[in-house]
């Protein structure tokens, strides 16, 4: 036999068992020697987006209320910046000395309208964080911002039910300032605190709050400092309030520097609710 046919055969019986043992060795191997899939690890990339997604929640809350609170930061009282308001484009300033108080009848021929300061009642209106649905008297609330409140009046006229609520938003359960309509007003909104004045025109006017911040409680711009804004019950109502009188007040007014008229009352002792009210 032809010493080439010898040679092929046994090429094939050796080409044979060379397969036969290789895949013997991968059976013994258990696969071990073939590249295995990879796994992607779900787990993993879900925890992550988690994370990253609450991280970007608690930013956006966080972030805008750090901004509002430094945007603020200008506007409030301090010794080196007693009174931030004359920064306030539109603020009208008037020296009141603190008033002398009238009594519950009585009117006072004020010089600003809403009033802002002079003679007032010897009760002031309840300013908690008021929201008045009504027009309440002139005499009261005046009593208030010389206890450090601030109180923001808006004509009923001009004013649609959106503004009305979000100023509301900016006073409801706030202590020292408190709010009512004020029918007649020459501006859609007005500001009011001791000395100090601000007319608007719209309920989103960044001066609303800056007014607040630079005037509520500021204790270089009120006289009584450490005085309640609430009232002791049986002193002031706020669910039924004296009601504001749009008519002009009579020749018997109270003047504006507090006159010789008869009649003014004090406060009793034992009417001052606690400081901090």
């Amino acid at each position: 036999m032809p010493s080439g046919s010898v040679s092929g055969g046994s090429g094939k019986k050796s080409g044979a068992k060379s397969a036969k043992a290789i895949k013997a060795a991968q059976k013994k191997s258990g696969g071990r020697g073939l590249p295995k899939q990879r796994q992607i690890p779900w787990l993993l990339i879900g925890g992550v987006v988690a994370v990253v997604a609450l991280v970007a929640v608690i930013a956006a809350s966080i972030i805008p209320k750090y901004q509002d609170s430094q945007a603020l930061a200008e506007w409030t009282p301090s010794e080196s910046n007693q009174d931030p308001s004359t920064a306030i484009e539109g603020v009208v300033t008037v020296d009141y000395p603190a008033g002398q108080h009238i009594g519950s009848t009585q009117r006072v021929a004020y010089d600003q309208s809403p009033p802002f300061g002079g003679p007032h009642d010897a009760i002031w209106a309840t300013c908690t964080g008021t929201v008045y649905p009504e027009a309440i008297r002139t005499e009261n609330a005046v009593h208030s911002l010389e206890h450090g409140a601030v109180w923001i009046t808006y004509n009923p006229d001009l004013v649609d039910q959106a503004g009305v609520d979000a100023l509301a938003a900016k006073v409801d359960g706030k202590s020292y300032l408190m709010m009512s309509p004020y029918p007649g007003l020459d501006a859609p909104i007005a500001l009011q605190s001791w000395g100090h004045q601000l007319k608007v025109d719209a309920a989103d006017d960044e001066r609303i709050d800056h007014f607040i911040a630079s005037l509520r409680l500021n204790r270089y711009a009120y006289p009584e400092v450490g005085a309640s804004c609430s009232t002791l019950p049986g002193s002031y109502d706020p669910s039924n309030p004296p009601p504001f009188d749009p008519s002009a007040p009579g020749p018997d007014a109270v003047p504006m520097d507090g006159g010789t008229v008869d009649g003014t009352e004090q406060v009793p002792a034992d009417m001052q609710a606690p400081a901090g009210s």
